[in-house]
């Protein structure tokens, strides 16, 4: 059997066990299991691993629950922003995309301005006009709008405050970070990762976390690994979290679970940054390191068990 696996996060953070029920909880767990299938298909008939990340994350998107697509949380004006980014590790291409507020899917626009713009990086209202350029459909704003997300900046609207992907309710108590991502190997060696965001409740001012930023929230090299965080976005910018761990392999003989060992829990640690990531080398070994109380996380190798996790245990 040719080696191949996939691995997927819907956010890392503090996920109370007492505040999950069972409903939600199979719910989450149902979503992660249903990305994974869907970078399974691809990978299990030899497809490439950009293709398997992209549909991972895609499904991922259209998931309410997830702070990412549809159910994006919603900005200081009421509006939706959202930024994704996609790598594949053979050629070190890359596409991502920030600020965007009407695309279904924005990994699927991140994966166009790859192979499309000869750009790497597009954003806000310039990149949606490559977007119609490309053909894509841009969606009414109540796609993207649930209830939970609505309540969620009601609560802060009318403060300087922001809030992470939390409800009012939790706020004491539930801190999660909306990232979702994946990361994959296919059969013929090549490893890709994407990751997509709707960012953070109530921001201003055109904040941009890690997500859209090739190195820090998003990485793939053949040589190495492929990376996908998801965390408080300002701690994962400065440590170059993505290419930190690849470069740890790279030119330190680290192996992955050494690296991201010492970058997830203790270079991130010590400066004060929460989160996790998912990252897969060469020979399919996943890691799954997270330094909050848990991160919704999926994986599966070639022999098609999925298996999905939220706490530490």
């Amino acid at each position: 059997m040719k080696n191949f696996a996939i691995a997927v996060h819907g956010g890392a953070g503090t996920i109370l066990p007492s505040l999950m029920t069972p409903e939600k909880e199979f719910a989450y767990r149902n979503a992660l299991q249903s990305a994974v299938n869907a970078g399974l298909e691809i990978l299990k008939t030899g497809g490439n691993s950009i293709d398997a990340v992209e549909a991972a994350v895609i499904s991922l998107e259209d998931f309410p629950l997830f702070n990412a697509g549809c159910g994006a949380v919603f900005t200081n004006n009421g509006t939706h922003q959202m930024d994704a980014s996609i790598m594949e590790g053979k050629h070190l291409e890359a596409g991502a995309v920030s600020g965007i507020s009407r695309i279904k899917n924005p990994v699927q626009l991140a994966r166009v301005i790859k192979e499309k713009s000869g750009h790497v990086y597009l954003c806000g209202e310039e990149a949606e006009v490559f977007a119609q350029t490309c053909g894509f459909r841009f969606e009414p704003n109540d796609y993207f709008y649930t209830e939970e997300r609505y309540q969620q900046w009601l609560a802060v609207k009318d403060t300087d405050s922001y809030q992470l992907d939390h409800t009012e309710k939790l706020e004491k108590g539930e801190k999660k970070f909306g990232t979702v991502g994946a990361v994959a190997l296919d059969m013929q060696g090549n490893l890709a990762a994407a990751t997509s965001t709707g960012g953070m409740t109530n921001k201003r001012y055109g904040r941009i976390g890690d997500t859209p930023i090739i190195g820090a929230g998003t990485y793939a090299n053949n040589e190495t690994c492929a990376i996908s965080c998801t965390g408080h976005g300002e701690f994962f910018i400065r440590a170059v979290v993505a290419y930190d761990i690849s470069c740890l392999m790279q030119y330190k003989g680290l192996t992955l679970a050494e690296a991201c060992q010492f970058v997830v829990n203790d270079k991130l640690v010590k400066m004060g940054g929460e989160g996790g990531l998912i990252a897969i080398d060469t020979q399919g070994n996943i890691q799954l390191p997270f330094n909050s109380d848990g991160m919704y996380r999926a994986w599966s190798h070639a022999d098609g068990l999925v298996q999905t996790a939220i706490y530490k245990n």
